[in-house]
């Protein structure tokens, strides 16, 4: 199974700069001036660009902030069949 980190970040630019520098990354893919894949580590880190301020979620009233102590942080799993993980998760297979 395969892992995608993913980082918002509010200065795309900037965080390209620093996790190249400090980590050795290189970027590998540009999505627009939204989101870029960096290269280099067991799993490709994905810096997202996000305002902060803006909701961090449709389902909370929480903002992002990019103060001390907060993690924009979210991990993706990479699954070869989406329909078997929800039927799992949903009782299937208990």
């Amino acid at each position: 199974m395969d892992l995608l980190v993913n980082l918002d970040v509010d200065n795309l630019d900037n965080a390209i700069a620093f996790y190249g520098t400090v980590f050795d990354l290189k970027v590998g893919r540009r999505f627009g001036t939204g989101a870029a894949e960096m290269l280099g580590s067991s799993a490709p880190i994905y810096l997202l660009a996000k305002a902060a301020g803006t909701p961090v979620s449709s389902r909370t009233t929480k903002r992002r902030s990019y103060g001390r102590h907060w993690t924009p942080v979210h991990l993706d799993f990479v699954v070869a069949s989406i329909t078997f993980i929800v039927y799992f998760f949903m009782g299937g297979l208990g």
